[in-house]
């Protein structure tokens, strides 16, 4: 499974590194008495970060991993005499999410284009609650109800990528069999591909159904992951059973580009798609 557990959307399984929520809270408390000594309101200094009001709520309720560039921003904005980057240094894990997959996340959070091809399962991104909430159920070794909502809760804080960085492209190319699988039933797979098809419509994200037959296929050696960051450069990620691997070899980042881009045009439009999967959903 994929994204950090076999869930597809990197969280930390059982038995792994105790969470940082401590560190995030006082991460947040450091920026938070930073800014009202600024006489700054959370409205103000949002964009002076170039972060929204909620992001920079939810950083300061220690509920957010800050990405590095609100921190340097913060540090600057805020005269901070280097409390701030002081302070980060000391965040080495979001809660929730498995440390192989830390730092892919981080670059995600900033990335400026980002490329998804998935065989196994939805993509954390694209996950409803309720399809996320089965594939934890599912997982083995058992997770407790304290380690299933606080990893439903990392997956669906980590889908806001979505609506907030609407200038981020999102491409997701997804094979057919996904959704022909049923995971979690028939209602669970109704609500997924209802969320898929409301995300769909926001202007940055391009959803593609892969055909269940197909002859020629670019994607058989399996899951891609490209992302180009604000400089830039360009990333690619690969994620076994426990462990990921981030992929900085420009001739590797270039093979996996190519065989996404055949994939592009042998898949399904985005308009087919949303109809595809509109005809899906309505056959269950």
């Amino acid at each position: 499974m994929t994204d950090g557990v076999g869930t597809a959307g990197g969280t930390a399984r059982s038995g792994g590194e105790p969470e940082p929520t401590e560190s995030l809270r006082t991460f947040g408390e450091v920026v938070k008495v930073f800014r009202k000594r600024a006489l700054l309101t959370q409205e103000q200094f949002a964009p002076r970060v170039q972060y929204s009001v909620p992001t920079v709520a939810s950083i300061e309720q220690g509920r957010r991993f800050p990405p590095l560039p609100f921190v340097e921003r913060s540090e600057i904005v805020l005269d901070a005499f280097g409390a701030i980057r002081a302070a980060a240094k000391h965040l080495s894990r979001r809660p929730g999410i498995a440390s192989w997959f830390q730092q892919w996340a981080r670059l995600e959070a900033e990335a400026i284009n980002l490329y998804t091809y998935e065989c196994r399962l939805l993509p954390g991104l694209l996950q409803s609650e309720s399809y996320a909430r089965a594939l934890f159920l599912n997982q083995l070794p058992m997770l407790d109800d304290e380690q299933i909502e606080r990893q439903l809760a990392a997956r669906m804080e980590r889908q806001q990528l979505l609506r907030e960085r609407i200038n981020t492209d999102y491409s997701f190319i997804l094979e057919e069999g996904l959704f022909l699988r049923r995971t979690g039933g028939t209602q669970v797979t109704r609500e997924a591909i209802d969320h898929i098809l409301e995300l769909a419509e926001l202007r940055n994200v391009a959803v593609q159904i892969m055909p269940q037959i197909r002859e020629s296929h670019a994607g058989l050696h399996g899951p891609i992951r490209l992302l180009e960051t604000p400089d830039h450069r360009w990333f690619g990620y690969s994620e076994g059973q426990e462990c990921g691997q981030l992929h900085t070899d420009p001739a590797v980042v270039s093979m996996l580009q190519m065989r996404y881009a055949r994939m592009r045009s042998q898949a399904h439009t985005p308009e087919d798609s949303v109809s595809l999967l509109r005809q899906m959903r309505g056959a269950l």
